[in-house]
């Protein structure tokens, strides 16, 4: 079970001891017993060694496990790029790549394999593709529609601390803005002579 290919009798008999003929008879009785009890998995003879398979007619539930568990499992730059999409769709990669500061080429291709993303026509303007999310993606967060996503709005920082961050990032205070300035009074002066 933990061999990552088929294993001879002679290399399975030296692992557990005992002579190569009763391992090999053990091995074929086995592989008879499995079969004849119907369970869901075999033990086969092949390629010159003996292995563990799925009996072929649980391969498809079997197959259908591990394709879901690989699906579920997202990296962050996924999560990251599916929430963009999610909130701003129907939106283009660059766009994406814009708000989350990467490119996102690489990511967009995972999500559109796995079924979450889907092409959804072309930016008017620029000629770009345009993404939104699927009706799998809605029905693998548990929701109805893009209507019901919670909103943004609680879980972004305040301005103020905005500002903090942005200053401890330049070593000092963020200037004020100026506004514009006044009317009649030119941007700069130049020296007159005395």
């Amino acid at each position: 079970m933990v061999a990552d290919q088929p294993l001879d009798h002679v290399t399975l008999a030296s692992a557990v001891g005992y002579p190569a003929e009763e391992v090999a008879l053990a091995l074929d009785g086995l592989a008879r017993d499995y079969t004849e009890q119907g369970r869901g998995f075999e033990l086969r003879n092949v390629a010159g060694g003996w292995r563990f398979y799925t009996r072929e007619e649980y391969a498809a539930v079997v197959e259908a496990f591990i394709l879901d568990g690989q699906q579920a499992r997202l990296t962050n730059a996924a999560l990251e790029t599916l929430a963009v999409v999610a909130y701003k769709q129907p939106v283009s990669r660059q766009r994406v790549s814009a708000i989350r500061g990467v490119n996102v080429d690489g990511v967009m291709r995972t999500l559109l394999s796995r079924g979450l993303v889907e092409e959804a026509g072309f930016d008017g303007d620029s000629g770009a593709h345009l993404y939104r999310t699927t009706t799998y993606f809605l029905e693998r967060i548990g929701v109805t529609s893009i209507d019901d996503l919670p909103e943004l709005a609680p879980y972004l920082p305040d301005m103020d601390d905005m500002e903090d961050e942005l200053a401890g990032m330049i070593g000092g205070p963020v200037p004020a803005d100026p506004g514009p300035s006044a009317p009649n009074e030119p941007e700069h002066r130049e020296a007159s002579a005395p």
